[in-house]
């Protein structure tokens, strides 16, 4: 016969705390029954969609709550019978800009400023777009056919009081159509 002893006689040999130690086991294994009962497939997915849910709350406080300026300007460059410049702001910050100044400048490839348009606006919101008729600007009367430079100035005050300047130029005239995306450096809270 084999050596090894059955759980019955490990139970009678070993006493009161061993006892104790079985009964506690037997609990626990009611326990994870019960337990298994009441976890169901649905209600686990039931509590991933409920961290879903708390993971884009956090990622949406972060776009819409926490201070932070995020400026682009858009500009479009045609060529139609002269030379046509568009340009629409963007403020996809949460907090608005102040003391915005725009300037644009359309310069031959030698720096000469042939044409300048300007915009001066007190207070531009967070997550709006300002566009129209006062960014156009059409140029008359100079060839299609030369190379061009357009200057873009964009001076603005951020949420956090901070004068931001910005310049970027582009070289035009290769294409009849260009755009330019061009975007300021992003400044959030708590480092700014």
């Amino acid at each position: 016969m084999s050596d090894v002893p059955t759980a019955d006689e490990l139970r009678r040999d070993e006493g009161a705390e061993d006892e104790e130690a079985w009964e506690a086991a037997q609990e626990a294994a009611k326990l994870l029954d019960t337990l298994r009962g009441e976890v169901t497939p649905t209600r686990v997915a039931m509590a991933g969609a409920v961290v879903l849910l708390f993971i884009v709350l956090a990622v949406s406080g972060w776009y819409w709550i926490l201070p932070r300026d995020a400026v682009t300007l858009e500009t479009h460059y045609m060529q139609r019978g002269g030379h046509l410049m568009m340009t629409e702001i963007h403020n996809d910050g949460s907090r608005a800009i102040t003391d915005v100044s725009l300037e644009i400048e359309f310069q031959t490839s030698d720096g000469e400023v042939i044409e300048t348009m300007s915009l001066e606006l007190a207070r531009v919101e967070g997550h709006t777009s300002i566009s129209g008729d006062e960014l156009e600007m059409m140029v008359i009367g100079y060839t299609i056919w030369d190379d061009y430079i357009i200057v873009i100035d964009l001076t603005y005050t951020d949420y956090s009081g901070e004068l931001r300047q910005e310049s970027w130029p582009h070289n035009v005239g290769v294409w009849s159509q260009e755009i330019f995306f061009d975007k300021a450096d992003r400044h959030f809270w708590p480092l700014n």
